[in-house]
């Protein structure tokens, strides 16, 4: 098992964090108890990085309020260690309040302004500026001081988060600091790792400081770390009793002559995940193309909205994927809501669609269009776009924030502004929540910090995807491994997030070289180590 996958999954914005902090205060912890463990953990993440690089002399970077705090509790005990420790202070450390102000007294040492140190002359850089909550871009003296640093070459461990860094977002105003490694607390946030935060931050080094798990239920966090334990327990594992026709049926839509490929990754990947069956459904051009490359998955002739409704007239289907290289236009819309209409119709389970690639296109500034249609049909409906995809398909400007359905902002996002689509919100996870929550649908907007969304606001961020899943035909891969789960009668947020996990699983089990065809075949490896988790 990765060191990854031991956090914790809940990821909270700083105003939980916050939250979390005041319920462990009223309960009786006092705050400064909170500061010394949390300055002890900076300690222990500098004194490793710096026994690492054979290194003594440390700056430490304190801003004006609690992540400075956390500064100068660090600098005592490291300056107790025997380290050389010199601390740089923005604004005037007098004029700090609470535990704040307590960590400087008990530091009794030297403190000089901030601007006069020399970020070269270190061996370690602790940057204690400013914390998660600071949602503005740095100006002024602090965005020169870390520009000094970053222009340093000196490795720099961040308090919390980098400086400059919102920790609800992953967003960087006009700069950051660029740490090699990040000491924060209790848990993530969603800024750690969403991009270009993740990058920031370098390595995340989650440690406690005394705040009890019960906090979390009155918090009630909505975005998780995308990890097995968020949707391991409903996988569907095959039954000892069971037999194929119990583990659904996949139909995947396949392209015309020349553009074939695409559905039959998808469909390999869909038998792969344990799909009992799966059809690929072909234009009749196309048969003969897709029958060479055919054996255990299984081929019909459909073309056109008819010959879908008469094919989706055979109730063990359970889930189609549409989309990979399907061909854009009305046509593809058009059959999009033929399958939707055979959705609820007398099935065994509920029906699952995944709409991906040209299927998304095809609604290109149709949101409104699509989300009806996704709402009276009852199915489990995945889409799956990219950034372009995605600013595509929520192009026209016709909605308010508070029109967009039931976590459709989230705690960050005020509904008294004027954003007019899911696409104009700046943070990636606020767009995925409102499309979600406009369309009745399960969002996956995918990249290196895939972004997986449920219409109840539940949101799960990836963080395994290697960079070698840029690759032509991996989204096509990832379509399938959604459809082959919600075929089985996975549930459409723990079908999403697990096959976004999985396909980033099976990436990292291959390895450089790695090309979509790769991926079907590497995934039974990736569901072995998953049993034994």
């Amino acid at each position: 098992m990765r060191a990854l996958d031991l956090d914790p999954i809940e990821l909270l914005t700083p105003a939980e964090m916050g939250c979390a902090d005041s319920l462990t205060i009223q309960s009786g912890t006092p705050g400064y108890s909170l500061m010394l463990r949390a300055g002890k953990n900076v300690a222990a993440a500098a004194s490793d990085m710096l026994r690492a690089n054979e290194g003594g002399r440390i700056a430490i970077y304190c801003g004006p309020g609690n992540n400075g705090g956390d500064g100068y509790v660090a600098g005592r005990l490291l300056r107790e260690q025997g380290f050389e420790v010199a601390i740089g202070a923005l604004g005037d450390p007098l004029a700090l309040r609470g535990d704040a102000a307590q960590a400087f007294s008990d530091w009794g040492g030297t403190v000089v302004a901030a601007e006069t140190l020399y970020p070269p002359a270190y061996d370690l850089i602790i940057d204690a500026l400013f914390g998660a909550g600071l949602s503005r871009p740095l100006d002024g003296a602090a965005l020169a001081i870390v520009q000094r640093i970053n222009g340093s070459g000196a490795p720099v461990l961040a308090v919390d988060v980098p400086s400059g860094l919102d920790g609800a977002n992953g967003a960087i105003g006009s700069q950051c600091v660029q740490a090699r490694e990040t000491v924060t607390f209790f848990r993530l946030k969603p800024g750690h790792v969403l991009m270009p935060g993740r990058r920031a931050c370098g390595n995340v080094r989650l440690t406690q400081i005394g705040i009890e798990d019960e906090v979390l239920r009155e918090i009630a966090p909505k975005a998780f770390l995308n990890a097995p334990a968020l949707w391991r327990d409903s996988f569907p594992w095959p039954n000892e009793a069971g037999h194929k026709y119990e583990r659904g049926h996949l139909v995947v839509a396949s392209g015309p002559a020349i553009r074939t490929g695409a559905a039959r990754l998808a469909a390999r990947a869909g038998l792969r995940v344990g799909a009992g069956l799966v059809t690929l459904a072909s234009p009749p051009e196309a048969l003969a193309v897709n029958a060479a490359h055919l054996t255990a998955i299984m081929l019909r002739s459909a073309e056109g909205p008819a010959q879908w409704r008469e094919l989706l007239a055979d109730r063990r289907f359970s889930a189609v994927v549409i989309g990979p290289a399907f061909g854009v236009g009305e046509a593809t819309a058009e059959i999009v809501e033929t399958i939707l209409a055979s959705a609820g119709k007398d099935r065994e389970r509920p029906f699952g669609l995944v709409l991906d690639a040209d299927a998304l296109t095809s609604f290109q500034s149709q949101s409104d269009r699509l989300g009806n249609i996704i709402r009276n049909s009852g199915a489990q409906v995945a889409l799956t776009p990219h950034e372009g995809e995605f600013s595509r398909l929520f192009s026209h400007k016709d909605k308010e924030v508070d029109e967009l359905g039931q976590g459709g902002a989230s705690s960050s996002t005020s509904t008294s502004q004027i954003q007019t689509q899911p696409s104009d919100f700046p943070c990636k996870i606020d767009r995925a929540r409102a499309a979600a929550g406009a369309t009745g649908a399960f969002v996956v907007l995918k990249g290196p910090d895939t972004v997986v969304a449920s219409p109840d606001g539940r949101a799960g961020i990836a963080r395994n995807a290697p960079p070698t899943l840029a690759t032509a035909g991996s989204g096509d891969v990832l379509a399938g491994l959604i459809g082959g789960l919600l075929a089985q009668g996975m549930e459409g947020f723990e079908a999403c997030a697990c096959a976004v996990w999985l396909h980033g699983e099976a990436a990292n089990l291959f390895g450089p070289g790695l090309i979509a065809e790769d991926l079907p075949e590497i995934l039974p490896q990736a569901l072995a180590n998953l049993a034994l988790r």
